[in-house]
């Protein structure tokens, strides 16, 4: 682990913003650099909206993994491309929730990520400290490199079910790649398994800013993935999505949320729930 936690640092690039620490400031986390909270900066004065609408993608991915364990007794989650985040308070990582909803003894997590900041301090501050836990470098992009790693393949049981969270679509901007990392996913996958995907969109935004905002992700982000509510359902296509089906994130299971943890109590895009920018949804494997 300590090869692999000093290789990542050596990849690591402060002086470009990054998509997943991006998210992690605007989600007020500590695993990014001066750069991305300028670029949340940025966002937030042609729209102030990136701020609420990461805590809205948090408090759903919270909500996800609390329902899964709780109403499905699902004892085994691979999140992949979470960014691990460092915005949701201690106790009330996403692993933490599965532990407290969770009927059984502790339910195995296994965190896949590739940015090498995010993945040094997971492996630092999470690893050692929780044997239920291990954290993965890895790339939905070279999906089946990820899903041949050892530890995936070790710590999970893959004879049965378990919940995939697929929260780094923001990678796949080519479709072809998209369709063919949910289809690899699901086919590896026991029956009776679980997906959810988010995935960021333009269909939210006013058209009269709509301009700014690619212009600025053409400079900043300019691979990320957008897809509009059609393109998203396509990539579920053949799965039986558990309601409320395909909805905007502060839309599904709102009544769901912990009130006992700070960044739950007040659902972040509630009262526009297009403004969260995401779609998201959670399926049965069949």
């Amino acid at each position: 682990m300590h090869q692999r936690a000093v290789r990542n640092l050596a990849k690591l690039d402060t002086t470009q913003a990054r998509i997943t620490r991006i998210f992690d400031a605007a989600a007020g986390g500590k695993n990014n650099f001066l750069v991305d909270k300028d670029m949340v900066r940025h966002f937030d004065q042609v729209t102030p909206a990136l701020t609420t609408a990461a805590r809205a993608v948090l408090q759903f991915l919270s909500r996800a993994v609390r329902h899964l364990a709780a109403a499905e007794g699902v004892d085994q989650f691979l999140i992949v491309g979470s960014g691990i985040p460092s915005g949701l308070p201690a106790g009330h990582r996403l692993h933490d929730i599965a532990r407290r909803a969770s009927a059984g003894p502790g339910p195995r997590v296994v965190y896949v990520e590739s940015n090498p900041m995010v993945l040094t301090m997971a492996q630092a501050t999470i690893e050692p400290f929780n044997d239920l836990v291990r954290v993965v470098d890895g790339d939905v992009r070279e999906i089946d490199e990820m899903l041949r790693d050892h530890v995936v393949q070790t710590f999970l049981d893959w004879d049965r079910p378990l919940a995939v969270l697929l929260v780094s679509t923001h990678c796949l901007d080519d479709d072809e790649c998209a369709h063919d990392a949910v289809k690899r996913l699901r086919h590896a996958a026991p029956s009776g398994s679980f997906l959810g995907l988010l995935h960021t969109t333009f269909d939210g935004i006013p058209p009269e800013l709509l301009p700014a905002i690619r212009s600025m992700l053409a400079m900043t982000l300019p691979r990320l993935a957008i897809r509009t509510r059609d393109e998203v359902k396509a990539l579920l296509d053949g799965l039986d999505l558990i309601e409320p089906g395909l909805v905007w994130v502060p839309q599904w299971r709102p009544a769901e949320r912990d009130l006992s943890c700070p960044t739950e109590r007040d659902l972040a895009c509630r009262d526009e729930p297009r403004s969260s920018g995401n779609y998201c949804a959670v399926a049965r494997i069949p």
